[in-house]
């Protein structure tokens, strides 16, 4: 018997919004206010492994966070995107996309956004 992952363990009283195929909670570490993972409900260890109708599902579901967080928030804008493989900073083998609201003025220069994952890269 194979031992669910992480993210098959949360209680769906705690999930903020699902569709059919896929569930999304807030990040338990968020890097800014309403930082959300939007998550196949089946344990697929990498977006590349993902069904079509499963990164569909997930893209669908990145909408309706975006509305939530928007009324909830207020963020000035988003940054999008996901770490697959360890090389990339993926920690919980389970796939899994990072809605993360941003404010003006949360960093100094924005400028480069996730480029900056790749230290020195984030400056044009």
């Amino acid at each position: 018997m194979t031992t669910p992952s992480v993210f098959q363990q949360i209680p769906t009283d705690q999930w903020v919004a699902d569709n059919a195929l896929v569930f999304a909670i807030r990040d338990a570490h968020p890097v800014s206010p309403g930082h959300t993972l939007v998550i196949p409900k089946r344990a697929v260890p990498s977006w590349f492994a993902a069904t079509a109708d499963e990164i569909a599902a997930m893209t669908a579901l990145v909408a309706v966070v975006r509305a939530q967080l928007d009324e909830e928030f207020r963020p000035d804008g988003y940054n999008v995107g996901f770490n697959d493989g360890a090389a990339a900073g993926q920690t919980v083998f389970h796939a899994h996309t990072h809605v993360i609201p941003r404010f003006d003025g949360d960093v100094p220069d924005p400028t480069g956004g996730v480029r900056h994952a790749v230290i020195g890269r984030g400056r044009y």
